[in-house]
């Protein structure tokens, strides 16, 4: 039991720190305001109606409901894999990462119907699109299942 609720807390904290985030820049920028903090790096307040890289952004709507199940049936099963799974350590940190990501961005959906979006990377007339503190725990949470498979891969190898 106290594996879970550290796995669980893990992703409390991810959520914690995404919506506070998010609340700041909400409360301090106005839609579409960038501000340059250097060279590669900006502040930038977008509210994202699609998914990743702006995915079915331009759709008519149905896609806030879309993406509302979708993330609320991710978190079911990802909870489920943490309970199943809470000894395997590295498995459980990533999952708990993306579970408080996804779950920071389904708040938003819920709220918005669009997810906030603010931390922009860009390179003269190139950038990244437009992602937030959720996206980036996602990111390191999938970063991390992948060292755990090769971890895991290399393991049996051996063996």
């Amino acid at each position: 039991m106290p594996r879970l609720v550290l796995w669980f807390g893990l992703a409390a904290l991810v959520i914690l720190t995404d919506q506070i985030t998010k609340t700041l820049v909400v409360g301090q920028m106005v839609e579409g305001q960038a501000v340059a903090l250097t060279s590669f790096f900006s502040l930038v307040l977008v509210h994202n109606p699609g998914a990743a890289f702006s995915f079915l952004a331009g759709a008519s709507g149905w896609q806030c409901t879309f993406f509302t199940v979708i993330a609320l049936g991710a978190a079911v099963v990802i909870s489920y894999l943490i309970v199943r799974h809470r000894h395997d350590i590295l498995f459980s940190i990533a999952l708990a990462l993306i579970l408080g990501g996804a779950v920071g961005n389904l708040l938003d959906r819920v709220r918005l119907c669009a997810v906030v979006d603010f931390l922009l990377f860009h390179w003269r007339d190139h950038g990244f699109p437009a992602f937030n503190v959720a996206d980036s725990f996602i990111t390191i949470g999938a970063g991390l299942l992948i060292l755990d498979a090769i971890r895991k891969s290399s393991r049996s190898t051996a063996d």
